[in-house]
């Protein structure tokens, strides 16, 4: 919690706030609502309006539920590795999952990944119990229809689990039917299979049903292959992507500043690849658990490496290699029974000291200085000046909402020719209904010049002006909503 309250917040993260203000207040399909890509609905969302039902809207409210959702990641990877375990084994694996899921924490740059805002990292969740109930298929009759519903209940959160757990479900329950001696299709697998295959379907049917009750919208995933001519280039982009992963190097492409936390990542990335090599030698003898990890790893890596996602810092789509490879560590470097027990307790004692050090480290690094937020000073001078309600660019909008609690509400426009428009991105379209709401000012930022000349050209020039913390604050006697057109939406779904 110490780490992820020094995180900084930006306006992804403040809009999935706004979102779950929204659920936490009624609206629980997001109506109106034209959500990103990845929507979250299923898990972070929900997790997000309890923290806010008792912190409120804000800042504290986020990094609370961030800290949560890595906990959960944190939990059921450790779930999966225990599994057949046996004492200190147990803590000792779970040391190690720790340990290797500190590794892009421990670089500042990349911390972002798991702890400043709502992604992919999440999304492991529902690939965790996945494989769990895979696992011990065998042990429980109603295994396959609760791996349908939260198969079905990740893809509505994020395309991702289509895409990449359940082909993987599919391969290694196929698999395991097939090389069951005589090939028994009425099995625990071939109901896993099944359910795997079911959810798809049923996530469509499901999100068909939402729309058309007046649910949110999303945009639509970019699921598309790049150019076969442009793979080569995209190898050395997922290269990156994984150095970044595990804190080789930093977002912006540099080493990382330590050396040691270089070489940290450098060990967890290698004893991955080790983890993957050691499944692979022993696949028939491997338990689901190790053969779906694996195929996960490959499959994320594979479709990730052949679409068009690829650049610089978009590690946190193929996040889920380091999940699951945390998992495979575990179960490579310490035993499920160990014998001796002064032998248990030095690799338990080994395994707590590589989970706590860095993360101890990192916790006496950012005690006392919780991030209050990007523009205090900012929001201060708004709600002192009786600013209600604005207008800005994408990356410091809904920001300045959730750190005021919303007393402050700024909304996002763009320029689009030579009209200003809702940005058609993580946005509620009454926002801009100007029958409802008076938005007065807009706020201008240096990295945002363009969207200031669109203002004077098209709202005139203003009344006031002036500089409050960087930022150049327009403001006008008139209803600017009034003169902002409606966004040209991006293909939804």
């Amino acid at each position: 919690m110490l780490i992820s309250r020094a995180s900084i917040l930006a306006s992804d993260a403040a809009n999935n706030a706004l979102q779950s203000w929204d659920l936490l207040h009624g609206n629980l399909t997001l109506h109106g609502w034209i959500l990103g890509d990845v929507t979250f609905y299923t898990f972070e969302l929900p997790l997000i309006a309890l923290s806010e039902a008792v912190f409120g809207l804000g800042t504290l409210a986020m990094q609370v539920t961030l800290a949560l959702i890595y906990l959960a990641v944190i939990a059921c990877a450790v779930a999966v590795a225990v599994t057949d375990s046996h004492g200190l084994s147990r803590a000792a694996r779970a040391g190690v999952v720790v340990a290797v899921l500190t590794a892009p924490i421990l670089v500042q740059s990349d911390r972002w990944v798991p702890l400043a805002l709502p992604d992919h990292t999440g999304t492991t969740v529902f690939m965790l119990i996945s494989v769990l109930l895979v696992d011990r298929a065998r042990s429980w009759r109603f295994t396959p229809l609760l791996l349908c519903l939260i198969l079905c209940a990740g893809q509505l959160s994020d395309v991702t689990v289509r895409y990449v757990a359940v082909p993987a479900i599919v391969l290694v329950c196929l698999y395991q039917a097939l090389s069951t001696r005589g090939r028994r299709l009425r099995s625990g697998d071939a109901a896993c299979l099944a359910a795997a295959v079911i959810s798809v379907p049923l996530a469509t049917a499901i999100r068909a049903v939402m729309r058309h009750n007046g649910a949110y919208l999303m945009v639509s995933p970019n699921t598309s292959f790049a150019r076969v001519s442009a793979w080569p280039h995209n190898l050395a982009l997922t290269w990156h992507a994984l150095r970044m992963l595990f804190g080789q190097v930093s977002g912006t492409g540099a080493p990382a500043a330590s050396s040691v936390t270089a070489v940290f990542g450098a060990c967890c990335m290698l004893a991955v690849a080790a983890g993957i090599a050691r499944v692979l030698w022993r696949w028939r003898s491997a338990s689901r658990a190790e053969q779906l990890l694996v195929v996960m790893i490959v499959l994320s890596i594979g479709s990730y490496a052949v679409s068009r996602l690829p650049a610089l810092r978009t590690q946190h789509d193929i996040v889920i290699v380091l999940v699951a490879g945390a998992v495979l560590v575990a179960r490579a470097v310490v035993p499920a029974r160990i014998g001796s027990r002064v032998l248990a307790a030095a690799v338990c004692a080994a395994g707590a000291t590589a989970a706590l050090l860095p993360l101890s480290v990192l916790a006496a690094r950012y005690a006392g200085t919780p991030n209050p937020g990007r523009y205090p000073v900012l929001t201060a001078w708004l709600q002192a000046h009786q600013l209600r309600y604005g207008l800005a660019g994408y990356w410091y909008s809904s920001e300045i909402s959730m750190e005021s609690g919303d007393q402050v509400e700024v909304r996002t426009v763009a320029v689009a020719g030579r009209q200003i428009t809702p940005y058609a991105w993580e946005m509620d379209t009454s926002w801009y209904d100007a029958s409802k709401f008076y938005a007065n000012f807009i706020l201008i930022d240096s990295d945002n010049a363009a969207l200031g000349r669109a203002a004077i050209r098209i709202f005139g020039h203003p009344v006031v002006k002036t500089e409050v913390d960087g930022v150049q604050v327009l403001i006008y006697r008139k209803n600017l909503l009034l003169q902002v057109k409606p966004p040209k939406v991006p293909p939804t779904s």
